[in-house]
């Protein structure tokens, strides 16, 4: 994997130490080149024209979709352009008919797209479960967690694949079968894998996916849900997703049109495509193996350093590079400032639209959170570790 090229292809990498990348990730140009491609050269709406610019368009925005779909092994199954991944799961919240004493199944450890959406149902008398983990609650969710929990009654299981805050793998091929043999559906939130980990949907064996396109060198805005069918309720109606309209009714279209009413986000979906084709071209074993690599470093660092405190498996084994840390008697608004005025490194730090967890874990301020990606090197992360010595040694 040739690092230096991609940082050449990402000027902000030459600015700053990006390690953010949890919450958005940076484009190379190849992506911001396609977007801008198709502003100036064939910028028309899609679906709805015979000339030549509506035909490209068209007839790219159809790739785009293709082309996500081979990337997470979902031929056969339909993927729909979202904004994101919160819209890609409130889209299921809606669209699934539940009946007062269904349950649905998520856990302390997700990201409140992964609560929110499904809280509102309790509205309706569905029984919403939040489980927390029973062993170990740095580790994460466990198939004997969901296997604990799960009833009867239980209608869908609604997990995130990789934790936003520990960095944990959650074993959710495992968790498939589970809800497969209870006749229960399964929604995967793969908002922190899919950019990172070779994903196959069919491998988990998931009747949903979601995640976002900013979080994979795309541009903001863009997002897919992937349904193993498409048998949901469409979120919205309009112009786009009809074959017929007449004064009585309408007719929906199949497959990805039946959810995208209205103009969609041309623009974004192409440059979706074009950040799809990029970690093609790197591989993404490659990529999680480059993570790998980084995250072992940044854990044996951190966990070296007296005064830090890890929130998480120390390990480096099955999570991802997302690494939570806290500095004794420092806020962890207090060390992101310092590390961003005082040394250029760009890190989240707070709750991580997790506070269920927080307060599970006594953790009232959150944590400092650094996450990495294929562009960041291990002279980066050397800087990082020897820059929280520094301030460890001021407090």
């Amino acid at each position: 994997m040739n690092t230096d090229r991609i940082r050449q292809e990402i000027p902000l990498t030459q600015e700053v130490i990006y390690l953010d990348n949890a919450s958005t990730s940076l484009s190379p140009q190849p992506v911001i080149d396609a977007m801008l491609e198709y502003e100036t050269h064939y910028r028309a709406n899609v679906g709805r024209g015979v000339h030549r610019l509506s035909q490209i368009a068209g007839q790219l925005y159809w790739d785009s979709h293709e082309t996500v779909n081979r990337f997470i092994g979902g031929e056969g199954g339909t993927s729909v352009f979202v904004r994101n991944c919160t819209e890609a799961i409130n889209m299921v919240s809606h669209g699934l008919t539940f009946r007062p004493g269904d349950e649905i199944i998520t856990t302390v450890t997700d990201h409140h797209s992964n609560l929110l959406p499904w809280y509102v149902l309790r509205e309706k008398g569905i029984n919403v479960n939040v489980i927390s983990p029973a062993a170990n609650p740095m580790a994460g969710i466990t198939a004997e967690d969901i296997s604990s929990a799960i009833t009867k009654n239980t209608r869908l299981v609604a997990v995130s694949h990789a934790s936003n805050v520990l960095g944990t793998i959650h074993p959710v091929k495992e968790i498939a079968k589970i809800a497969h043999d209870h006749d229960t559906l399964f929604l995967v939130d793969g908002a922190q894998s899919v950019p990172h980990l070779k994903t196959d949907v069919r491998d988990i064996g998931c009747d949903y996916l979601c995640f976002s396109g900013h979080k994979m060198l795309g541009p903001t805005g863009t997002g897919v849900l992937w349904m193993a069918e498409d048998s949901l309720e469409p979120l919205l109606l309009g112009g786009g997703m009809i074959d017929e309209v007449t004064t009585d009714g309408y007719q929906v279209s199949s497959g990805y049109s039946k959810y995208e009413a209205g103009t969609p986000n041309v623009a974004g979906a192409l440059g979706l495509r074009a950040a799809v084709k990029y970690l093609n071209s790197i591989g993404m074993s490659d990529i999680e193996a480059h993570e790998y690599v980084l995250t072992g470093q940044l854990l044996s660092g951190l966990s070296g350093i007296e005064g830090v405190s890890i929130i998480g498996p120390p390990e480096g084994e099955n999570r991802i590079g997302v690494v939570s840390f806290m500095i004794e008697g420092l806020h962890p608004h207090e060390v992101a400032h310092i590390l961003d005025d005082q040394y250029s490194i760009i890190v989240r730090s707070g709750h991580h639209c997790c506070m269920p967890l927080m307060q599970h874990l006594g953790l009232p301020d959150g944590t400092v959170r650094a996450s990495l990606y294929l562009y960041n090197t291990k002279e980066e992360i050397q800087t990082l570790i020897e820059s929280v010595k520094e301030i460890v040694e001021g407090v």
